[in-house]
């Protein structure tokens, strides 16, 4: 029941033109902002201060897709935050860590939390 509920879905997706051109439009933009930063940053001094942003971005990053979920309260997603300080605890690998954060979300929710 289940795959015949997701090929009716990807169905509609298919016949989707606006969803699909705004997917491309979305993957182009982001790709030129990729460009560019990595082309601008050609021409900048990598001073230490600089170094110490670019290597805290990822943790802004993180941090701003984590907080709307921690403070949503809901049980799959504080398990999986207490997956991710855990697994990053052990491991120190941050995408070991994601993916047992996502897996850890996605056990909660398939288990009806």
């Amino acid at each position: 029941m289940a795959a015949g509920l997701a090929a009716g879905a990807l169905g509609a997706w298919r016949h989707d033109t606006a969803f699909w051109w705004a997917l491309a439009a979305m993957a182009v933009v982001s790709y030129a902002c990729r460009l560019g930063g990595y082309l601008l940053m050609g021409w900048a001094p990598i001073t230490p201060r600089v170094e110490a942003a670019l290597r805290a971005i990822p943790l802004g990053v993180m941090a701003g897709i984590a907080t709307p979920a921690a403070t949503s309260g809901r049980v799959p997603e504080l398990a999986g935050l207490a997956a991710v300080a855990l697994l990053m605890r052990l491991t120190v690998k941050d995408v070991v860590a994601a993916i047992g954060g996502a897996a850890a979300v996605g056990i909660g929710r398939a288990l009806g939390f």
